[in-house]
């Protein structure tokens, strides 16, 4: 597996693919590699010849210092697991290579109506920072497609509307979520959770599950479905930031929706945890009686 985290010696290394008329699909990892990951790359190399994987720990989409500051970094164990699920090249910049003028920048990507609700009332500037990076990977690699997880479901979704509004010519995947045995979405902040905190988390997943039986009728009450695992899950021990519904483009639901979506961010212990479930509406029923 080839390896730089210089832009110019990637822009060489590419040219000889594209050269060749070779498909490029680009993964944008923070790294610590998990098999969450490793999914992305299998996906990515079912699309394309020639896999880029990008490592960096983006400091534009942090709302909390001490978040960024201890997120894991592990790149000699990441490089070995992507060399040996086949990724053909790692892009792994440091914030010079991505940010050469300083953080201070002049002009940003700032996404609008999909990064407004939930995260965004949470953690202002993310998306625009993740927006920003993720736009500066694709013009660097200018891949053909380039793979997300759906766990990031609300990313996803600003990461497609940036693509779109600003006509990059660029193929975006979402993959479904990669979880553990006991459901648990897997996430490079669940190393953060204590033994205790870890046996407790699959409750997160399992709410949201209920809830999407629950509100997959049309009329379903969803408000009253969300208040309720809401304070369960504050009972449980999670300190819930948001359990809501939406529909796939992430707006409240209405009834002629077909494809609905419940988001939450919960806290446990010194771990965010974020997990969806994505479902259909049952159509022709109503709420049971």
């Amino acid at each position: 597996m080839l390896q730089t985290s210089d832009a110019a010696t990637l822009r060489a290394m590419l040219h000889g693919w594209r050269a060749a008329g070779e498909r490029v699909a680009l993964v944008p990892t923070m790294g610590n590699i998990h098999q969450g990951h490793l999914r992305l790359v299998d996906a990515a190399r079912a699309q394309a010849a020639r896999v880029v994987v990008s490592v960096f720990v983006n400091p534009t989409q942090f709302d909390r210092p001490d978040d960024f500051d201890r997120y894991p970094r592990t790149l000699d164990a990441d490089a070995q697991a992507l060399a040996g699920r086949g990724a053909d090249l790692l892009f792994t910049p440091d914030v010079e290579t991505l940010y050469p003028h300083g953080l201070d920048l002049a002009a940003y990507v700032e996404p609008t109506h999909s990064a407004q609700p939930l995260e965004g009332e949470f953690r202002p500037g993310h998306f625009r920072g993740m927006a920003t990076v993720v736009t500066k990977l694709l013009n660097l690699v200018q891949p053909d497609c380039a793979v997300f997880g759906e766990k990031d479901y609300q990313q996803l979704a600003v990461v497609r509307a940036v693509v779109r509004e600003l006509l990059l010519p660029v193929e975006i995947i979402g993959l479904p979520t990669v979880r553990e045995a006991d459901g648990v979405a897997m996430s490079s902040r669940n190393q953060y959770l204590t033994p205790a905190e870890r046996a407790l988390a699959p409750r997160l997943y399992q709410a949201l599950q209920a809830a999407a039986r629950e509100g997959a009728a049309v009329d379903a009450p969803l408000p009253a479905i969300e208040a309720y695992h809401t304070a369960a899950l504050n009972d449980a021990g999670f300190r819930v930031e948001y359990f809501r519904f939406r529909n796939a483009q992430l707006a409240p639901p209405a009834p002629a929706d077909g494809r609905r979506v419940v988001l939450t961010a919960a806290w446990l212990g010194k771990a965010r945890l974020i997990d969806n479930h994505p479902f259909d509406v049952a159509r022709g029923q109503g709420t049971p009686g």
